[in-house]
C-alpha cells in the first residue's frame, strides 16, 4: 500500500501505465505541430498533413450531416470511432493535443480553495453536441469552430506562429549588430526558414480575440482540472455517448476500503465515492491514473458487455427536445438575416468555393479547420470573424490587402480534409473567378488627373 501511495507526489501520478499514456500524449502532441509546421504550400503532401482533421469524428460526422457526402478520407474517423467503442473515451487522455495541453497546465494550486463545480454542468457538452448536428441537417457548421482540433490550429495558424516570428525576428535583429554574431545567425536563420518560420512575415487579423480565447480555455483549468474537456468540448461529448457502449470499462473490486486516493487524482472528476467508487465510462479518459494509485489493485479496466445506464446530467427527452427547438429557430434567425440575403460585394472565398458550396456566405461544407488559411503562402485566407454575420464564423475569406491569391499555387484546396474547397489542378484554378476588378475613378492617375498610367496593365 505504502508503495502504491509513494506513486502520488503533488497531485501527480507515476507508475507503468501513466508514463505509457503520457509518453503516448506527448507523442500524439509533437506529431500535431510537426504536421502544423510542415503545412505550407511547398511543404508536406495534403492527405498526410490534414491527418488530424480527417481523425476528427465530430468534424467528419457534421460534415456529412450537412453535406450529405462521404469522403474516402473519412475513414479514419471511423478507426477513431472503432477504437472508442472498444476503449472508450481513450481519445481525450491519450491523443487530443488540446488535452495534453490542459494536462501541462493544470493549475492545481490556484483551485485548491475553489468551490465544487455541479456534476449537472457536464450536460453543457451534451447539449452542445445535439446543437452542432442539428445545425449540420440544417446546413449550418457554424459551431465546429469550438472543435478542440480546429481551435487549436486556429490558434496556432493566427496567434502562437505570426508571434514567434516576431519574437525570433526581433532577437536575430538585436544579435545582429554584434559582428560575432553575423555568420551563426544567417546559418540560424537559413535551417529555420522555411522550414519553421515563414520567409516573409505574415499578418492576420484578430489574431489577439483568437488568443484571448484559447487563453481562456486553458484558464478554465483553475476551476476545475480539465474544465474544458469535462464540461464544454463537443468533440469530447461526442466520444462520451460512444462511451456508454465501450467494451473496456473501469471497475472496483469488491475489497475496495474507500481510501479515496482514487476520487482525489481523478482528472474527469468522474469516479463517485456515493456510488461504490464507480466512474462514467463517458467521462471516464481512460488516463490509468486510478489504476496506478490503488493501493490494494482493486480499481481494474475489463471486458464489459452492457451499455452504461444513462446519468443525471445526461439530456432526457425534454432536453434534446428543447435543444432541438431551440437550434432550428436560431437558424431560421440567421437564414432570415441580412447576410443570408445579400452577400457583401467585397465578400471573396478561396478559388472554386462558389461552385461547390450551396451556400457561399456560410460555406455550408466547411469545418473550419483553417487548414487553408495555415498553407496560404501569403496570408491571404483569413478566418472570418463577422464580415459574414455569425453564420460564416471561422469560414476562409481572401482579404487581398494583407495577401494575394498566388497564381501559381492551388493548396488550400489539395490541403481541405472535406473538399469544402474543391481539389482543382492548377489550371483549372487559374481559370477560376473568385471576385471582380473595378477601377476607383476617383482615385486612379488616368480618370483623376488626366496623365498615363500602365502599372495594372503591366502587373
Amino acid at each position: 500500500g505504502l508503495a502504491k501511495r509513494i506513486k502520488l507526489r503533488g497531485g501527480r501520478v507515476s507508475g507503468p501505465w501513466v508514463i505509457f499514456r503520457k509518453s503516448i500524449q506527448y507523442t500524439a502532441l509533437f506529431l500535431f505541430i510537426a504536421l502544423f509546421v510542415w503545412s505550407r504550400q511547398d511543404g508536406g503532401p495534403a492527405n498526410l498533413i490534414n491527418i488530424p482533421m480527417r481523425m476528427d469524428p465530430l468534424l467528419i460526422l457534421a460534415h456529412l450531416a450537412a453535406s450529405r457526402t462521404i469522403l474516402a478520407g473519412s475513414a479514419l474517423a471511423l478507426i477513431v470511432i472503432l477504437l472508442t467503442v472498444v476503449f472508450g473515451r481513450a481519445w481525450c487522455g491519450w491523443l487530443c493535443p488540446l488535452g495534453t495541453i490542459l494536462d501541462l497546465i493544470p493549475f492545481n494550486r490556484q483551485r485548491k480553495k475553489r468551490p465544487a463545480i455541479p456534476d449537472g454542468m457536464r450536460r453543457i457538452k451534451f447539449d452542445f453536441v445535439i446543437v452542432i448536428f442539428v445545425a449540420a441537417l440544417l446546413g449550418n457548421l457554424t459551431l465546429l469552430f469550438f472543435d478542440p482540433l480546429t481551435l487549436l490550429q486556429r490558434t496556432l495558424t493566427v496567434s502562437i506562429w505570426p508571434a514567434l516570428d516576431r519574437i525570433v525576428t526581433s532577437l536575430e535583429i538585436g544579435l545582429a549588430r554584434f559582428p560575432a554574431f553575423a555568420e551563426p545567425l544567417g546559418v540560424f536563420d537559413n535551417w529555420i526558414r522555411p522550414a519553421i518560420l515563414p520567409v516573409q512575415p505574415v499578418y492576420f487579423r484578430d489574431g489577439l480575440l483568437f488568443a484571448i480565447i484559447f487563453s481562456g480555455v486553458v484558464l478554465l483549468n483553475m476551476l476545475a482540472a480539465r474544465f474544458w474537456c469535462r464540461y464544454v468540448c463537443p468533440l469530447g461529448g461526442t466520444l462520451g455517448w460512444l462511451s456508454k457502449i465501450s467494451i473496456f470499462r473501469r471497475k472496483v473490486g469488491i475489497e475496495c476500503k474507500g481510501c479515496t486516493l482514487c476520487t482525489d487524482i481523478c482528472p474527469t472528476g468522474t469516479i463517485n465515492p456515493l456510488q461504490d467508487f464507480s466512474s462514467d465510462p463517458s467521462e471516464c479518459t481512460m488516463c490509468m491514473d486510478c489504476l496506478e494509485v490503488c493501493p490494494r489493485g482493486q480499481t481494474r479496466f475489463v471486458p464489459v458487455f452492457s451499455p452504461e445506464k444513462w446519468a443525471g446530467y445526461d439530456p432526457d427527452a425534454k432536453e434534446a427536445f428543447l435543444a432541438l427547438g431551440a437550434t432550428i429557430a436560431a437558424i431560421a434567425i440567421l437564414n432570415s438575416g441580412q447576410a443570408a440575403k445579400r452577400q457583401s460585394p467585397f465578400l471573396i472565398r478561396p478559388p472554386g468555393v462558389r461552385e461547390y458550396n450551396s451556400d457561399v456566405v456560410a460555406f455550408t461544407k466547411c469545418t473550419r479547420c483553417n487548414e487553408c488559411i495555415r498553407v496560404c503562402p501569403t496570408g491571404g485566407l483569413q478566418p472570418a470573424v463577422l464580415e459574414v454575420g455569425v453564420a460564416g464564423l471561422g469560414s476562409p475569406i481572401l482579404t487581398p490587402r494583407l495577401g494575394y491569391c498566388d497564381y501559381s499555387c492551388n493548396a488550400c484546396g489539395q490541403v481541405c480534409p472535406v473538399q469544402a474547397i474543391p481539389p482543382l489542378d492548377l489550371e483549372t484554378k487559374r481559370s477560376q473567378v473568385i471576385g471582380l476588378a473595378y477601377i476607383d475613378e476617383n482615385r486612379c492617375i488616368p480618370w483623376s488627373d488626366g496623365k498615363p498610367c500602365f502599372v495594372c496593365e503591366e502587373m
